[in-house]
């Protein structure tokens, strides 16, 4: 018979899921895992690493057409578009396969289906469209003292926007493009819009971004946005902020889109694919929370720091759970909330000290406060610099354009935030996250000894800048 009791049930098995049903089978909970569609969720199938794939792949296109800037030579260079997809689905299905594995080795019940709580501690789970990865449990009840709801968010639709999966795309069509469009319209300036802009750009696609808002990457300082934007313009992307897309009018196999910048001429332009990424929505569906009275706030379910809702023994992580809306982020919330269900009093996720990353070229990373953030919180802040180009290790790699910034109280040395951009940046910033989350001052960092000739250097260097100590520049 199957076994339908256990301690911990939890609902989607992405990022946030799969490693809180780990943690929790590490710490002694019996334990089951809910997933309708694949093992891994969004961001090992359809998010994070196919992109990075994609991405990789662009890289090194770029670089195969820059090969006289270093010496070498390559003649001819092309790419096959379906190779180039294949390559990504591949490393997809690998970490696919993998999450399956790391289930069994920690004796993870996986149910598959589609869960519904009907209570606290019951769920029903119905049957998928998808078919079941061997060893499965069935559709059917069960039940668990505590729930975890890891559901995620997928791409938010705007009215009139609407994709169709052929000529308007979300990051899903994106990802699997049959042939590089000619012409191609970026709806949204996020992570997600400037990373597909790149990449389409790399392999040879003419792009333009529309930002509604006056800056692009409008979560980041304003300063690493604005060198971010120089840098795509001189590429050859266009970028149009402060203006809207209203109308999208769909052709054969293009699309005419109606563009307002607000100075009351609209223009009309036609592109061959239009890629909508103007954020996320929460899979907030379909679960039974409104009739269990689960609090929902700007249709994301409201939680304390530890992952509790306001119904007791129900629990949610991850998208579902708020911003920042990442991979890394729902992991970690999936640990706190399994730990503190154990009673180990786990420090609440500090949501100032989850860096950001985008994987654009150049890449840009960051963490903390801005420095218009810090201003607004009344911090009297010292402000450090160290620019790419007076790297040697940058120089040396034929990528000297970027800048590493750190932002400090004045009063207290505290390292409120750090942003940057240009080549690894993303590999860097977990630096600075562990200097904040272990409370550094700027004398702790200044006494690090960096190795050389590395990028890395540029974080002490930035660091000494700050307080007027700069030693390269």
């Amino acid at each position: 018979m199957t076994d339908t009791s256990f301690d911990v049930i939890i609902i989607g098995s992405g990022p946030g899921g799969y490693v809180a049903a780990i943690r929790a089978a590490q710490l002694g909970f019996k334990t089951a895992i809910v997933e309708k569609t694949h093992l891994g969720g969004i961001c090992l199938n359809w998010g994070c690493i196919p992109t990075k794939a994609l991405l990789r792949s662009a890289e090194i296109y770029h670089y195969m057409q820059h090969a006289k800037d270093y010496g070498l030579s390559a003649d001819n260079i092309s790419y096959d578009p379906k190779a180039v997809v294949k390559r990504s689905r591949g490393v997809a299905n690998q970490l696919n396969t993998g999450v399956g594995f790391l289930m069994k080795k920690n004796k993870v019940s996986v149910i598959w289906g589609q869960a519904t709580i009907d209570a606290p501690g019951k769920i029903t789970v119905a049957a998928s469209k998808t078919e079941a990865p061997k060893g499965a449990l069935p559709p059917g009840s069960y039940q668990a003292k505590h729930i975890i709801v890891a559901t995620g968010a997928r791409p938010r639709a705007l009215p009139g926007l609407e994709p169709d999966k052929k000529l308007i795309w979300t990051y899903f069509e994106a990802m699997v493009p049959e042939r590089m469009p000619k012409s191609l319209l970026v709806v949204g300036s996020g992570a997600i819009g400037i990373e597909f802009a790149s990449f389409f750009h790399t392999m040879g696609s003419k792009v333009t971004v529309v930002e509604v808002l006056p800056q692009i990457l409008p979560v980041e300082d304003a300063e690493i946005a604005g060198m971010a934007r120089k840098r795509f313009e001189k590429q050859g992307i266009r970028i149009l902020s402060g203006t809207k897309v209203t109308k999208l009018d769909k052709k054969a196999d293009s699309v005419v889109a109606t563009i307002d910048s607000g100075d009351g001429k609209p223009i009309t332009e036609e592109f061959e694919r239009v890629i909508s990424a103007v954020g996320v929505v929460g899979n907030v569906e379909n679960l039974g929370l409104e009739k269990l009275g689960v609090k929902l706030e700007r249709g994301l379910i409201a939680i304390d720091g530890v992952g509790k809702t306001n119904v007791p023994g129900i629990y949610a992580i991850g998208d579902i759970a708020g911003p920042p809306m990442l991979a890394h982020k729902a992991e970690h919330e999936g640990v706190v909330c399994v730990e503190a269900i154990k009673g180990l009093h786990p420090h609440p996720i500090d949501k100032l000290k989850i860096p950001g990353c985008t994987y654009c070229n150049p890449q840009i990373a960051s963490v903390g406060l801005t420095e218009a953030a810090a201003k607004a919180k009344g911090y009297d802040i010292r402000v450090g610099r160290f620019p790419f180009i007076a790297n040697g290790k940058a120089i040396a790699l034929g990528e000297d354009q970027g800048l590493v910034k750190v932002i400090f109280d004045k009063k207290t040395g505290q390292l409120l935030g750090a942003h940057m951009i240009g080549a690894e940046v993303t590999e860097l910033i977990q630096g600075y996250v562990v200097a904040m989350n272990l409370e550094t001052t700027e004398e702790e960092l200044m006494h690090t000894v960096f190795p050389h000739p590395t990028l890395s250097e540029m974080m002490k260097e930035a660091v000494l800048d700050a307080y007027g100590r700069v030693l390269n520049n």
